[in-house]
């Protein structure tokens, strides 16, 4: 075998070749791999002498970090909750009554936000002028304005409505005034929450019975009245779901008593104002979002869409929504969980949130870092289980071929 032949054998299987760290550097994985390294030593480091020093001041202090103090007595009260809480209640369910009203202004505006979104985003679409502009107007207004001005006005013009006893009224039905909003509710509650619940599980039902629908047609050629058949299998579960529960009938009206209103269900001038900021401010960003999904559905599939006889509802359903919601999903997530988190601007009208909470928390406790902490892991375990929640419902919605 001649020298060179043997010069290429060794380099192919390489057995004589030394250690080099001069070598090792040149190879570009081995740097990232360095790289990274040094920044996660150095971020490392940086949160190891910031908890070193706050543990110091903290003992130079006579504090103590902990979490027994979320079983001692909290010694305050709320003055709204949707949760049983009173002053004896311990400072871990201060924290869970908290979490109570964040999650309830939340879900509430986030239904809110979403319905005025899409119907917003859909008019900045209409051929009729007065209506896309008077959309565009709308969300050029609540984009760029601060959020916590918005809440702050809502929350001042409440406060400059009348006194109870000159309450704006509908009836018995409801009354609005520098109280709040007060509503007539089902005197059974818990019979209302029944059928609430069997709505909502008929609404998931609705979803499977669109999909299987859609497979029939596809494979038999046959269409079925979907929204008609939907709409009267929902009224159905209600129904049930009412007759399950006695059939209640009794509604309970708010009455002035004194110089507020007894009875009924009342939205406190703080929950309307942190509600209102939040509808209309992320309505506002979803409706873009919305417009920007539909557009990016190619004219010429709705164009064959209606070639092929479907118009309105059906259209949507077959053609545009199927395509826009895997543009629209994504940044819709990131908007709820904004929302989520600016549920928190609450503190500035006197809201009893989360954020709020845990400062009444800290101020009695002492607990500062344990309690910044709580709220951070909370907040973060929040927004991952609705992000989670979104990529299910975004996979479930997603078109196969594209996914491919």
């Amino acid at each position: 075998m001649s020298t060179g032949a043997k010069t290429r054998s060794s380099r192919r299987g390489r057995p004589d070749t030394p250690f080099s760290w001069r070598g090792l550097w040149r190879s570009q994985r081995m740097r990232g791999y360095f790289y990274q390294v040094l920044v996660v030593a150095g971020m490392a480091a940086i949160i190891l002498f910031m908890v070193g020093n706050a543990l110091q001041s903290m003992a130079a202090k006579g504090m103590r970090i902990g979490l027994g103090f979320l079983s001692n007595e909290a010694g305050f009260t709320l003055a709204e909750s949707v949760l049983p809480f009173g002053p004896t209640n311990t400072f871990l369910q201060a924290f869970v009554a908290g979490l109570g009203n964040t999650l309830w202004v939340s879900f509430v505006s986030l239904i809110f936000a979403t319905l005025l979104g899409v119907l917003v985003g859909m008019a900045r679409l209409s051929s009729n002028w007065l209506v896309s502009r008077g959309a565009a107007v709308y969300v050029e207004i609540f984009r760029n304005t601060p959020q916590l001005i918005q809440i702050v006005f809502w929350y001042t013009l409440f406060t400059l409505l009348p006194g109870a006893r000159q309450a704006w009224h509908g009836m018995d039905w409801w009354f609005l005034s520098n109280r709040g909003l007060v509503l007539a509710w089902p005197e059974d509650r818990h019979a209302f929450t029944i059928v609430a619940l069997a709505l909502a599980a008929g609404l998931g039902g609705v979803y499977f019975f669109a999909k299987w629908a859609d497979q029939r047609q596809r494979s038999t050629g046959q269409r079925l009245p979907v929204l008609v058949l939907s709409m009267a299998g929902l009224i159905a579960v209600g129904l049930l779901a009412w007759l399950a529960t006695g059939a209640p009938t009794a509604i309970e009206y708010p009455r002035l008593t004194g110089f507020n209103f007894r009875g009924g269900i009342t939205l406190s001038p703080e929950f309307l104002a942190l509600a209102l900021g939040l509808v209309l401010y992320f309505a506002a960003y979803i409706s873009e979002i919305v417009r920007s999904g539909i557009q990016s559905v190619g004219k010429g599939q709705i164009e064959a869409g209606r070639a092929v006889g479907l118009h309105g509802f059906e259209l949507y359903r077959h053609i545009i929504l199927p395509q826009a919601l895997r543009v629209i999903v994504p940044p819709v997530t990131a908007q709820y969980i904004s929302l989520i988190k600016t549920s928190a601007l609450g503190v500035a009208v006197g809201y009893p949130e989360l954020f709020n909470v845990s400062n009444s928390i800290m101020t009695l406790s002492g607990h500062t870092l344990e309690c910044v902490i709580i709220m951070g892991l909370v907040y973060l375990l929040l927004a991952l289980g609705v992000s989670s929640l979104m990529n299910v419902f975004n996979r479930a919605v997603a078109l196969r071929g594209a996914a491919r």
